[in-house]
């Protein structure tokens, strides 16, 4: 399998796993999973209220480019990075698109 192939597996294998998790926990928001494999935009979407205040916000947001996955939105307790990693992404082929292109060399994954 081409990189590419198996990274949006993967993406989308974890990104379905925080899907189950919501629809199971009793969670009062419901959340939804938009896949778009022609542009290579992954999210996790959450909706609800909460008395009469609509909560509507990314809680996952990945895209793939340049062989790589960009992890652009990451509101999950122990970071989706670390899914990714225990599913077998090698550190170099993740971003973390949500810190500062300067602040990126000292995490430990790729700066682009």
């Amino acid at each position: 399998m081409d990189r590419l192939k198996h990274h949006r597996q993967i993406v989308q294998e974890v990104l379905t796993e925080y899907h189950q998790l919501n629809e199971k926990s009793g969670s009062t928001t419901v959340s939804a999973l938009a896949f778009d494999e022609v542009r290579d935009q992954y999210l996790l979407l959450l909706m609800g209220w909460h008395k009469d205040e609509r909560i509507k916000s990314v809680m996952i947001h990945i895209r793939l480019q340049a062989d790589k996955i960009w992890i652009e939105e990451d509101w999950t307790e122990d970071g989706v990075a670390t899914d990714l990693l225990h599913k077998g992404i090698a550190r170099e082929e993740i971003v973390l698109a949500f810190h500062p292109p300067h602040l990126r060399q000292y995490t430990e994954f790729a700066i682009a």
